[in-house]
């Protein structure tokens, strides 16, 4: 059975790229797809920065991914790349960690100068731990996406459209072509 695993890369605790991550789980799970978000800001910092992969919940943590049938992964643009926390797990993966898995790259940021970031900083990076598709992904500004009060992520609606066919994209790398839609006008 498919299952996901959405990984944010966020250090900060009230971050949008979580929000954001959290918001594609639950939209993943309408349509049935077993789906788990890992926090990466939640594992120990000290046995995150040493490496120390026997850990239990860095141990827990990397096994996820390696069973997760597809990734989500969420990071802030930090100085034109992905954070630093992102890359210290990323780090900690194997080489090819990533085979035969399909892959959804999201990247939140406070300017549109730093769209790109996901084709010439995350995906390279994905892709060299073997990743079998890495579909388009999102770029998506931080004031376009905002909490709730009730918790719900309200999201602007010239965003929308862009996540929605992101999900798709990834739905149908996934599914390897059947399509299944997750369109839920956000």
């Amino acid at each position: 059975m498919t299952s996901l695993l959405a990984v944010s890369g966020s250090p900060s605790s009230d971050s949008r790229t979580a929000l954001l991550a959290g918001h594609l789980v639950r939209r993943l799970s309408l349509v049935g797809l077993p789906t788990t978000h890992l926090r990466v800001r939640d594992l120990p910092a000290a046995e995150l920065l040493a490496g120390r992969t026997e850990h239990p919940a860095l141990r827990r943590s990397l096994d996820a991914v390696e069973a997760a049938s597809g990734i989500v992964v969420a990071t802030p643009v930090y100085n034109a790349a992905y954070s630093g926390l992102l890359k210290a797990f990323l780090d900690l993966l194997p080489r090819t960690v990533l085979a035969g898995k399909a892959v959804l790259p999201l990247m939140t940021g406070g300017s549109s100068a730093h769209a790109l970031a996901i084709d010439y900083a995350l995906r390279p990076v994905l892709c060299a731990l073997g990743a079998r598709q890495v579909v388009r992904g999102a770029f998506v500004l931080d004031r376009t996406i905002e909490p709730g009060p009730d918790g719900a992520l309200r999201i602007h609606p010239d965003t929308a459209p862009r996540l929605d066919r992101a999900l798709d994209e990834f739905l149908v790398a996934l599914t390897d072509g059947v399509t299944v839609s997750v369109m839920t006008g956000s």
